[in-house]
């Protein structure tokens, strides 16, 4: 498998994400679902802190990929949901460092959101991976 940066601009390489990835040769795709900060026994934790919610969102989104024998750096897409932009942007350095540590700069998107599917979640992580 070959992944090819394309950054027609190169802005966005500095809050650590490519403009898109372009991944050629045999590979494994892994669709996963949305990730927020649920525990193992399926209850939402964390409720009004946007940093540990974001901190287990990606600890969930990491566990799925391991569970299908990949990791962060195997990442070519990531939506961030977010019910509240504002209140992101200062913990968003928690997220683009772990990504960063993992020498992954996926295509990503951020959305504000009215609600997610589960009350008081106020992130969500949806990534698709390539390996």
């Amino acid at each position: 498998m070959e992944r090819t940066a394309v950054n027609p601009v190169e802005w966005s390489l500095e809050l650590g994400f490519n403009q898109g990835e372009l991944v050629s040769g045999q590979t494994r795709t892994l669709y996963c679902s949305g990730q927020t900060s649920m525990g193992k026994d399926g209850r939402p934790e964390h409720e009004g802190d946007m940093a540990a919610q974001l901190a287990l969102s990606l600890d969930n989104l990491e566990a799925v990929l391991a569970e299908a024998g990949m990791g962060l750096s195997d990442l070519v897409r990531l939506n961030v949901y977010t019910t509240d932009v504002d209140a992101l942007f200062p913990h968003y350095g928690v997220l683009a460092g772990r990504l960063g540590a993992a020498g992954a700069a996926p295509a990503t998107t951020m959305l504000g959101v009215v609600r997610l599917a589960v009350p008081g979640q106020l992130v969500e992580l949806e990534g698709t991976a390539v390996a």
